[in-house]
């Protein structure tokens, strides 16, 4: 039985390709890659000459069927993507399962993924970390989608975002989130790499007026899950009846709770007012 062969290759430095990794990609008989195109350089920079065919998300299910096929005919097959691990993120996952299915063995080849180098340069949590791929593009999917992400705290979680709804994404983070600590991963293992971490005001604020370009990679600390009402206004009482002005009041519950801070402003004015209220009638 043939097998296939799900190979990592380099996400930008074309030195990360892995010795493993060239041997397979040269003895398989077939390389099923997401752009056969963006594949010849890497191969044509090893010396690889094994045949290319194309496998990507617009033919993947017809695709997974054929390379099954020529699997059970006896060829190996190896599976890459653009850059990093195929399968996360990218096609794969289909002709995996199908492979499995047909009871085809299948075999992991390590190496780079965008995921794991952001994570282990980002001084954040690692003991367990969370992976939500890439956030949807309009606003409200992508806002209801954190919000789902906020009740899995406390924990690191690792997203994809593109270079034209970066801050976009971050202000929407920021606003379900509160000011949370993050690292922005962009252009990893490039000429161009830039790891720029902060909390997420801070951060922004260092993007202003910028052209980002490059894909990124978010890591952020996502909080303890929301505190019900009934926390959130004793713990606004106690700050206000300790002298803190509004704005302050708003700056340390929407930082210690992750709410926003519309919500936490439109629950400072209720308790303000019942304290007031409270106050005159005393």
């Amino acid at each position: 039985m043939a097998t296939l062969y799900v190979v990592a290759t380099p996400i930008g430095n074309m030195e990360d390709m892995t010795l493993r990794a060239i041997r397979v990609l040269k003895e398989v008989h077939l390389i099923a890659a997401e752009d056969t195109r963006w594949t010849g350089k890497l191969l044509s920079h090893y010396n690889i000459s094994t045949p290319t065919t194309s496998y990507h998300e617009h033919n993947e299910k017809e695709k997974a069927a054929y390379l099954v096929e020529r699997l059970k005919e006896g060829m190996d097959v190896a599976l890459v993507t653009d850059a990093g691990t195929p399968g996360i993120s990218d096609p794969g996952y289909r002709l995996v399962r199908l492979a499995t299915e047909n009871h085809i063995p299948v075999s992991a080849v390590p190496g780079p993924s965008a995921i794991i180098s952001a994570l282990s340069v980002s001084g954040l949590p690692t003991d367990s970390f969370l992976f939500a791929g890439f956030l949807p593009q309009k606003r409200g999917a992508r806002r209801r989608r954190l919000e789902e992400i906020r009740t899995r705290g406390p924990v690191t979680c690792i997203l994809y975002e593109s270079p034209r709804r970066l801050k976009a994404a971050l202000e929407d983070i920021r606003d379900v989130m509160g000011n949370t600590e993050l690292v922005v991963a962009r252009e990893m293992t490039k000429l161009n790499e830039e790891i720029i971490r902060g909390d997420v005001d801070t951060i922004l604020g260092g993007l202003e007026g910028r052209a980002i370009r490059g894909e990124t990679t978010l890591v952020l600390r996502v909080p303890e899950p929301p505190a019900t009402g009934i926390e959130l206004k004793e713990e606004l009482r106690t700050l206000m009846e300790k002298g803190c002005s509004l704005k302050e009041v708003v700056a340390e519950v929407s930082g210690l709770y992750g709410v926003s801070r519309k919500d936490a402003y439109r629950m400072a004015l209720e308790v303000k007012r019942e304290l007031e209220e409270g106050g005159t009638s005393g």
